[in-house]
Formats: structure tokens, sequence, C-alpha cells
């Protein structure tokens, strides 16, 4: 091998290697489980035509976009509350440990 060539081999094993060429098929992660079952999403769906959530809509103003920031902290409290009671009602299993889970 030539002192030029040893260079031009070793570039060319980088790059191969840096775009997988030397690597095995990535493994592939297991497809999740619903998240969610048909039980749950009618507690969704409830939670987010719920009473309270909809009288704190009629309050949202459109033109103070502070009052919305405050209105979607209140109103995803007032849907988590919601689920739960309509949860605890059909006898379902709440989701989440100790703390209520809260959406960011």
């Amino acid at each position: 091998m030539t002192s030029r060539a040893a260079p031009l081999l070793g570039a060319v094993l980088l790059l191969a290697g840096g775009c997988g060429a030397f690597s095995g098929p990535l493994p592939q992660r297991p497809a999740l489980p619903d998240p969610e079952t048909p039980a749950q999403r009618a507690c969704s769906e409830e939670a987010r035509r719920a009473e309270p959530v909809r009288d704190l809509e009629r309050q949202r103003n459109p033109q103070n976009t502070p009052n919305w920031e405050r209105l979607a902290e209140e109103a995803s409290a007032r849907m988590n509350r919601a689920y739960r009671d309509c949860l605890r009602r059909e006898g379902v299993a709440l989701p989440g440990g100790v703390e209520t889970v809260r959406p960011r």
C-alpha cells in the first residue's frame, strides 16, 4: 500500500462507518398498546363537554392574552377533575399514581 492510499482508505472507512454501513439493522421498538380504553375515551369526551369547562369558555376574552393563559390552566384542571369523576362513576381505575397527572 502506498503512503497516499492509507489516508484515503482510512477516510473511506470512516465515512462508511459514519453512515451505518457496518452496523446491523436497528432494533425496532415494540408497538405501544392503546393508551386509552373505550371507557376512558368516553370519559375524555364527557370531560371536554362538562358544564364547568363550558362555563369557563364563556369567560374567555380574545383581547386579553394573560386571561387566556389563566383560563387554559383552569380549564385543564376542570377537565381533569371531570375526567376523574367520570372514571370513578364508571368504576374504572384512575390513571397515574398518587398525584394527579397534569398535562404540560
